[in-house]
Order: C-alpha cells, then sequence, then structure tokens
C-alpha cells in the first residue's frame, strides 16, 4: 500500500486520498493502484499539474480515459 500522506495536500484537485478516507465509489482503485504501483515510475519530485487537470476534475467517471501502457 502507498501512504500518500505528504501527497494529500499537494493534490491542486483534490484527487488523492487516504485509505481511509477514500470515497465509497473509489474503493475499486485500491487494487488498480496497487497493481500499477509496481509497473509505473515513482514519482520523486514535485510536477506541475497536467494543463488539462482542471478541465477533468469535474467529471465524475474519467475510468474509461486510463491507459495502463
Amino acid at each position: 500500500m502507498i501512504d500518500c500522506g505528504l501527497c494529500e495536500p499537494e493534490c491542486p484537485v483534490d484527487a488523492i486520498f487516504s485509505e481511509d478516507e477514500l470515497p465509497p465509489d473509489q474503493i475499486q482503485f485500491i487494487e488498480l493502484n496497487d497493481d500499477l504501483s509496481k509497473v509505473w515510475p515513482n514519482i520523486t519530485q514535485k510536477k506541475e499539474s497536467l494543463p488539462e487537470a482542471e478541465k477533468y476534475s469535474s467529471i465524475k467517471t474519467r475510468f474509461y480515459l486510463l491507459k495502463k501502457d
């Protein structure tokens, strides 16, 4: 499990939650995050938000946009 305690307050669109505060509609992502964390690179330095982050922040269902490769 990943502890993103430092990431939560830094996320500009409130997209990171601790597991104990995870909204019910996000529980499906626990296993997905575990799987992807084994193959995707770790972020070790703060990055700017993607240009389209604000645009997508209001869209509730974005799972179909996920590209695993």
